[in-house]
């Protein structure tokens, strides 16, 4: 599922405008670029502000594992800024995105000093726990073929931008599984990949 947060993303772009300090940068990065790598030291918060990027964790058979796709405001590295601890997982760009990256000692003061900001910041921690047990809950009730129609139902176009194996490693199954699929909803005119 593709996550955006609009809330969070209109909030920080009077601030970004209004910031004469460098705390909050506007990056940008090419499609298939490392944003964040995994087991890395993560000295900034991110926004982002236009694209879509993956979260992926690589697991020690080498595969990866596809978390979630972000969007529009969605934020990451908060979690590890305020735990102070290690990137648990990679983001890269899908198509072009642009963010706002934020300075850790600046994300910690508006944390401290920001009652809007502090108050965005707990929904998306909460949103995030929100989505992810509805992901894993879906997942584990419903077989493939279902779980492909609802993604084709929800984001049309991110089956554009994704590979087939990006498609299987999000779902969690083989690529022979998801082809295996896809020829079945072929053959019933629900799809055509």
């Amino acid at each position: 599922m593709l996550r955006i947060n609009k809330e969070l993303l209109n909030f920080l772009g009077p601030l970004y405008h209004s910031d004469t300090e460098g705390n909050i940068i506007e990056q940008t990065f090419q499609p298939k670029s490392q944003i964040l790598l995994e087991h890395k030291q993560v000295f900034s918060v991110y926004i982002i502000k236009s694209g879509i990027a993956k979260c992926y964790l690589t697991e020690d058979t080498g595969a990866d594992f596809i978390q979630e796709f972000f969007g529009e405001g969605w934020i990451f590295g908060e979690i590890e800024a305020i735990r102070d601890d290690l990137s648990f997982c990679n983001i890269d760009a899908i198509s072009e995105v642009i963010m706002y990256k934020i300075s850790k000692d600046f994300f910690y003061n508006l944390l401290n000093t920001n009652e809007v900001f502090n108050r965005l910041i707990l929904k998306t921690l909460a949103n995030k726990i929100y989505y992810k047990a509805i992901r894993h809950s879906y997942n584990q009730s419903h077989p493939v073929e279902s779980k492909l129609l609802r993604l084709k139902d929800d984001f049309a176009d991110l089956a554009n931008l994704i590979s087939k194996q990006e498609i299987a490693n999000y779902l969690g199954i083989t690529t022979r599984s998801l082809n295996r699929t896809l020829k079945e909803l072929k053959v019933k005119g629900l799809m055509n990949f």
